[in-house]
């Protein structure tokens, strides 16, 4: 796999990306060099490739449908793509990738949902009544168990209220704030894990925002606003009151560098981000 390391921070103006492109950059600064990364379709995969030729390029990758540590020159279309299996370590299937995740070994995973709380809590269901939804979707597709069992998860998602909601109309994915079994008490996941306890969401990531987690109560607030995005456009697009008390400010734009990369090495075919 081509490597190539940023050597400059100068950073893009707001209209020379997009918001894909901001949501591929600002998910790649959350991979750490060797981590063992589990990624999706689409802007995971766009992460983990740029991550991987600058910030992290010892990172191993596992695609959900079957291959480790990939080592392809181009960008998969999906994780079912014959492209995932160039120069991979392991060429087998879902039983294999998700054994990965329940010894332990995955350290971050990337996904998305329909709806998520202040507490990380992920619904990929339904949408109203689980027994007379409104809209029901394809359902976790492995959701559930990536999210229990990676050490950190960053869930990529669209702010609206009516995905950024209160209470979410399924559980899907359990957050930092779970019912405990069989008293349905709500308890801190910490407690409600257990021995198994081995992390949870780490940061989310939207078009207007990135989010991250207070450790002790796991509730949600803002790590950073994307430009041009102010506290008050946040507020009128969430269904809870944000905690702003730690925001840093703007979440740092692409670089001229990143974004060449982007689009001239990692999706050089406009699988996913349109071509400039």
């Amino acid at each position: 796999m081509e490597k190539v390391m940023i050597q400059s921070s100068t950073f893009a103006a707001p209209d020379e990306y997009t918001s894909a492109d901001l949501l591929a950059v600002a998910a790649a600064r959350e991979v750490c060099d060797n981590e063992v990364v589990f990624a999706g379709t689409g802007l995971p995969m766009l992460a983990i490739m740029l991550a991987g030729k600058t910030i992290a390029p010892n990172c191993k990758v596992i695609y959900e449908a079957g291959t480790i540590e990939s080592q392809g020159t181009s960008l998969p279309s999906s994780v079912g793509d014959p492209r995932c299996v160039t120069g991979c370590s392991i060429a087998s299937g879902l039983l294999d990738v998700f054994n990965q995740l329940q010894r332990g070994v995955v350290d971050l995973a990337f996904l998305g949902g329909a709806e998520i709380d202040q507490y990380g809590n992920v619904n990929t269901t339904v949408v109203g009544d689980y027994l007379n939804p409104d809209l029901r979707f394809p359902g976790s597709g492995g959701n559930s168990d990536i999210n229990s069992l990676a050490k950190r998860t960053v869930f990529m998602m669209v702010q609206e209220k009516r995905r950024f909601k209160e209470q979410i109309d399924y559980l899907t994915s359990p957050g930092w704030r779970v019912r405990q079994w069989p008293s349905g008490e709500w308890v801190h996941r910490r407690q409600a894990y257990g021995k198994k306890f081995i992390g949870g969401p780490s940061a989310v990531i939207s078009n207007m925002a990135v989010y991250r987690f207070d450790e002790e109560t796991g509730r949600m607030y803002v790590d950073t606003m994307h430009p041009g995005i102010t506290k008050e456009i946040l507020q009128e697009n969430t269904g809870f009151t944000l905690d702003f008390s730690r925001c840093k400010g703007e979440t740092q734009p692409p670089t001229y560098e990143e974004l060449d990369i982007l689009y001239r090495v990692v999706d050089s075919e406009g699988i996913f981000l349109s071509k400039k």
